[in-house]
């Protein structure tokens, strides 16, 4: 069950993201040109238990501040051994590393803004502090991309935006 959660948000967050949507250029509200890709890791006793819900607010926030629709959700989930998953000191066995590999285009306002929305809303929805969670966003040019049989920088039909 996928559902949308952007309800985890505070009026302040709210207020800048609907800031930043009204100054972007027309062009960059209606020009589309590649997908995101999430695969998390953790712990499986604490990872497997949560994981269609850190999806579902994974996505939400994604579609909050990229504006990714939910028929774009592509994530894959690592459940590991503890004996298989080091992390830092001062960690608990709640750490997550969640990593999104996308296409090179978007702001990095837009960016911060993910991982700031990422923190509040997993947080919230989860009880995972921010302490034992960690996000990476590895960029690759659209032509290192391949889907549907062709690379990023030929797909014409997309429908969302890279360039916000």
């Amino acid at each position: 069950m996928h559902r949308a959660v952007n309800k985890n948000i505070n009026d302040r967050q709210q207020s800048w993201l609907n800031a930043q949507k009204a100054a972007r250029p027309l062009c960059w509200r209606y020009t589309f040109k590649g997908g995101t890709v999430v695969v998390i890791y953790g712990i499986k006793e604490h990872l497997n238990p949560i994981k269609a819900q850190l999806s579902d607010v994974i996505q939400a926030s994604m579609n909050q501040v990229l504006e990714l629709p939910e028929s774009k959700r592509a994530h894959r989930i690592v459940p590991l051994d503890k004996s298989d998953f080091y992390y830092p000191e001062g960690r608990t066995d709640a750490y997550t590393v969640i990593e999104i590999n996308m296409m090179a285009g978007r702001k990095v306002e837009t960016k911060k803004a993910l991982i700031n929305a990422l923190f509040a809303n997993v947080e919230s929805s989860l009880g995972i502090l921010p302490i034992d969670i960690e996000i990476t966003l590895k960029e690759q040019p659209p032509h290192c991309w391949g889907f549907r049989g062709m690379t990023g920088d030929d797909v014409q039909d997309l429908t969302y935006k890279v360039n916000v």
